[in-house]
């Protein structure tokens, strides 16, 4: 009985011992490690976030509930280290926010989530063939101006950029630039709001000038080559912090908007403790189209939270090769 008892508690000690070592050696990179993400509480990027988000719970951090702010709140609050990250930083458009967060001693963006963003203005295709308007220096004439004039004022209605977003800093700097001033009112709101407004127009075939980027749901309703067109820019002219940026885009011309890129920027402390998240960062890559889709189905009314997060699960599931393949290399970096 004793033999028997004992090599039970052999047996008892070895499988014990087995398990222990099979869970050090599982222990993941995160464990015990709480993320802030931070967020603008704008629906059209959390597609974004959560994917980011869930590449960091499989890595094994602790990812809380997302804190929802002004842009250069969210920015800054990740420079002060009140929350680790924020996934849809474009670049180079926020780096003056991100200057004054601190800069990379602070906060860093790193890798790039998407890349080749188009801005710029547009306007309907329709008025655009009829007086042969190609550029958004051609809104300097007052003739031209008074086309898109919807509240008699004269000055045609530009729906732009929403404030606090960096392209509204862009526009103001072109509309003195570009001599608009005089010509052209610069309307500021909602981004969401103020452009549904613009399609109602477009549909009931008003002349209508406005600013977008792609890819966004916009382009699905009012689509480029289709029922609207770019407006190019006779030179470039940027904010000074902007100088040198590329917007000559082929196949259309100058924009006069920089090219952006989507990026993750995170507190540069947590970077340099985290090398999986730092690699995680750096491995992600969301194609353009699947961001412009996720947008078009919030834009058809499944914006929820939880529809956004099973978009972002949908997601991870269809690409679940390459994201098994970047989860592997962001752990071997933790070693």
């Amino acid at each position: 009985m004793r033999i028997g008892a004992i090599a039970m508690s052999l047996g008892a000690l070895v499988v014990a011992c087995t398990i222990g070592t099979a869970e050090s050696a599982e222990k993941l990179p995160g464990a015990g490690i709480s993320v802030q993400p931070a967020d603008q509480n704008y629906a059209d990027e959390w597609f974004e976030r959560d994917i980011v988000s869930m590449g960091l719970e499989d890595l094994g951090y602790e990812v809380k509930p997302s804190a929802s702010m002004q842009l250069q709140s969210a920015i800054l609050s990740v420079g002060s280290g009140d929350a680790t990250f924020y996934a849809t930083y474009d670049d180079p458009l926020h780096s003056s926010i991100w200057e004054k967060a601190g800069g990379s001693a602070k906060l860093q963006p790193v890798g790039t989530l998407a890349e080749n963003f188009l801005q710029g203005y547009l306007i309907d295709k329709k008025t655009a063939d009829a007086f042969n308007i190609k550029t958004i220096n051609q809104f300097k004439d007052p003739k031209i101006a008074k086309l898109f004039d919807n509240d008699g004022d004269g000055k045609a209605e530009l729906y732009g950029c929403q404030t606090g977003w960096g392209c509204e800093r862009v526009i103001e700097h072109q509309m003195d630039a570009y001599g608009l001033r005089d010509t052209v009112q610069h309307l500021q709101g909602s981004y969401e709001a103020i452009i549904a407004d613009a399609i109602e127009r477009i549909k009931a075939g008003t002349p209508t000038l406005y600013y977008s980027w792609s890819p966004m749901w916009l382009t699905t309703v009012l689509t480029p080559g289709k029922n609207v067109v770019w407006l190019t820019v006779d030179h470039t002219d940027l904010p000074k912090d902007l100088e040198g940026a590329k917007t000559i885009v082929p196949g259309i011309g100058n924009l006069g908007f920089t090219f952006f890129s989507e990026r993750v920027i995170a507190n540069t402390a947590f970077l340099d403790a985290n090398p999986a998240a730092q690699k995680w960062f750096e491995l992600l890559k969301v194609p353009q189209e699947d961001i412009s889709a996720n947008s078009l189905r919030i834009h058809e009314g499944h914006g929820k939270p939880e529809d956004i997060r099973k978009n972002a699960e949908d997601w991870r599931q269809k690409h679940r090769v390459q994201w098994d393949a970047w989860i592997a290399e962001a752990k071997a970096a933790a070693k």
